[in-house]
């Protein structure tokens, strides 16, 4: 589907949810793209988008970072302590801060710096022992912390088991976040987002869906 056609699913999806035009940000999920997909996306306007690894990032976006003015960039993988300094320096949004020990990584170098980008914390809503993600009972005394840290904290993420009906994560998502007034709701890919928007998502990170399967490198 092309940029227009998701764009006009999103907002169908709003209006469907009674919600506020524009009140969704639709984050493009550029990871394993070749190029030239990218640059179509950013041809017809798209700004925003997100990655999975800092490295294929640091190698992707500052061509396209003087090229086309206004980008922003959500990290939405996993991040590793020793990589901290590079993603802050490199992202807008992190997205996927699910531990102590980053987080009070991230508090050192916005001190270092005066800055640091905006946070969401990942909830392993399903529990999944293979899944990155604090733990729904855990939440509420995490995102305690990161306040504590003086983190600029703006919502939760997740990513629902593949094989359950994503409504219920999303509404458990929903929940927590709201008990915590906490605005930023990221939730729901291709498959789903449709679904998280009507449970009050305001980000949705739809990657194959735009821009076609993704070209994973043969090893």
């Amino acid at each position: 589907m092309g940029l227009s056609d998701i764009i006009a699913r999103i907002d169908a999806a709003t209006a469907r949810a009674g919600r506020a035009p524009g009140s969704v940000a639709l984050v493009a999920v550029s990871k394993v793209q070749p190029p030239e997909r990218v640059e179509a996306v950013l041809e017809a306007g798209h700004r925003l988008f997100g990655e999975n690894r800092v490295q294929e990032a640091a190698g992707r976006w500052p061509p396209f970072q003087t090229r086309f003015p206004g980008i922003g960039l959500h990290l939405i993988g996993p991040l590793q302590t020793n990589k901290a300094r590079q993603a802050v320096e490199m992202f807008d949004v992190i997205e996927t801060l699910d531990r102590p020990k980053l987080a009070t990584t991230l508090a050192r170098l916005a001190d270092e710096r005066g800055r640091s980008p905006e946070v969401f914390i990942q909830v392993n809503t399903g529990a999944e022992p293979q899944k990155a993600g604090i733990l729904p009972q855990d939440t509420d005394a995490f995102v305690a912390e990161v306040r504590r840290l003086g983190l600029p904290l703006v919502g939760l993420m997740c990513i629902p088991p593949v094989d359950e009906d994503p409504a219920s994560h999303f509404a458990m998502l929903a929940d927590m976040a709201a008990r915590n007034g906490l605005t930023g709701l990221s939730m729901g890919m291709s498959s789903d987002f449709e679904i998280a928007i009507a449970h009050g998502a305001t980000h949705v990170r739809v990657g194959s869906a735009l821009f076609g399967e993704r070209a994973y490198e043969v090893v």
